[in-house]
């Protein structure tokens, strides 16, 4: 059964939002020097790499992370590519692609490109316009290789609350280089962390 790996590499160096804590990974206890087993403490934000954002994360009403519905994380998803200059994505950006064949949608941007290790500001985001048309189709995720639902220097999230207020559960900072457009089953499940703002994911796809 092939399997792709769309999750991004956890290390020291790995971009994060600008002043967010940094991914680091400590050893306590080391077989080499005479313990009974390898132990590492992680200290790293919620929205490391490939992560969920819960609805808490954007506004207070939200529910926190262990609370929200799984099924958008996993089950029949559609990757799409789209070529543009960084900025609002719009349903006419979508044109080429029948949205209703899977109710998770992937969008694959210039952003699976970048270099990991900084922290990409000119993005591709979803405008309130396509947040309402996905609702309208009956999409229950949207995921992105982009660390934003938003432009990144945005403080009022139309992105993300569009989103919310569609029912569209958001799962960002994928890495799309190796998942040509088409069908897939998608499972990136969200740690089970009590009062969680977000949480780091392990996201893959099957082929269809």
């Amino acid at each position: 059964m092939a399997i792709i790996d769309i999750s991004r590499t956890l290390w020291p160096d790995v971009a994060t939002w600008p002043g967010d804590t940094r991914f680091s990974l400590t050893t306590m206890l080391d077989r080499g020097k005479g313990h009974s087993v390898n132990l590492t403490t992680i200290t790293m934000s919620a929205h490391t790499g490939s992560h969920v954002d819960a609805p808490y994360h954007f506004t207070d009403e939200g529910p926190t992370i262990e609370a929200v519905d799984l099924r958008p994380f996993w089950g029949l998803t559609q990757v799409v590519t789209i070529h543009k200059q960084p900025g609002p994505l719009f349903p006419q950006d979508f044109s080429d692609y029948d949205l209703s064949e899977a109710p998770r949608l992937l969008v694959h941007t210039p952003a699976s490109s970048f270099d990991p290790a900084l922290f990409p500001h000119n993005i591709l985001y979803p405008s309130p316009a396509l947040a309402d048309y996905l609702g309208r189709l009956e999409i229950i995720l949207y995921g992105t290789d982009a660390p934003s639902m938003d432009k990144t220097d945005d403080p009022h999230l139309p992105g993300h609350n569009a989103l919310l207020r569609n029912n569209i559960a958001i799962l960002e900072g994928l890495d799309l280089t190796h998942a040509p457009d088409g069908l897939y089953e998608l499972v990136a499940l969200p740690l089970k962390i009590q009062n969680g703002d977000g949480s780091p994911v392990r996201a893959a796809l099957r082929p269809i």
